[in-house]
């Protein structure tokens, strides 16, 4: 293990939604000591601009870049060597991101990339996403996962302010059994089988579904998983 190690979180987008990413992520090192775990940095930046709107409509799009940068920088001045976003959306401004602070874009793992690896290893040909307006809209799930011939299979619009609620009841932390129940029967009833949940307030409704013993009789990757898994192992190699 290497003490330098240190992973650095881009959060608040939304704060609930960070708060269980740190869980998951502190709960996947198996530790006796905590200085058997990784440093971890996090950046709960709740003010950034709305990610969807700077997506779909160009709304304050240079300040979103310009301050995910500065909070990407800071990160890295801080002593992080890995970097993540703990918010689906936020990857379609990788690129300007990383052009504006001249870095490489292997400086951030790519949670939608890291997902893409997996279901490529286990042999998944396509996939239904469930993520905001502004992902889907931007097809980077499409670009990402047509690298590991995954077929990618949209909502239709007439379904985004559905997916919507239940982001916002996440972000409102309302996880009632009205919404789980709904949520539960939402996933069961989806054409494909494989299903992604490209927004990350999702896993907390579904870890939620299944604790409250929801049936869902789905195959279902979470991108934050598959980012977890990345961290983990990276961290015991060292």
């Amino acid at each position: 293990m290497d003490n330098t190690y240190t992973i650095g979180i881009v959060g608040g987008m939304g704060t609930y939604a960070t708060i269980a990413f740190f869980k998951r992520l502190a709960d996947a090192y198996i530790a006796d000591k905590e200085w058997e775990r990784p440093r971890i940095i996090i950046d709960n930046y709740c003010t950034l601009p709305s990610r969807v709107r700077a997506a779909l409509y160009n709304e304050r799009r240079d300040e979103l870049v310009a301050k995910l940068s500065d909070s990407i920088n800071n990160l890295i001045n801080a002593g992080s060597t890995r970097i993540v976003l703990a918010c689906n959306t936020s990857h379609i401004f990788i690129p300007e991101v990383c052009s504006k602070l001249n870095i490489d874009e292997s400086k951030i793992v790519n949670i939608i990339d890291e997902c893409g690896k997996q279901m490529s290893a286990e042999g998944v040909e396509a996939a239904y996403i469930l993520a905001s307006e502004g992902t889907i809209e931007s097809r980077i799930y499409e670009t990402t996962m047509n690298k590991y011939n995954i077929v990618i299979h949209n909502p239709v619009e007439d379904e985004y302010d559905k997916i919507r609620y239940y982001i916002e009841c996440v972000k409102k932390n309302n996880l009632s059994s009205d919404v789980l129940k709904d949520f539960s029967s939402y996933l069961n009833n989806c054409n494909d089988n494989d299903i992604i949940l490209g927004c990350t307030e999702l896993p907390i409704l579904y870890e939620q579904c299944k604790k409250n013993k929801y049936d869902i009789h789905k195959d279902i990757y979470d991108p934050l998983e598959s980012v977890i898994n990345v961290f983990v192992s990276e961290y015991v190699k060292e």
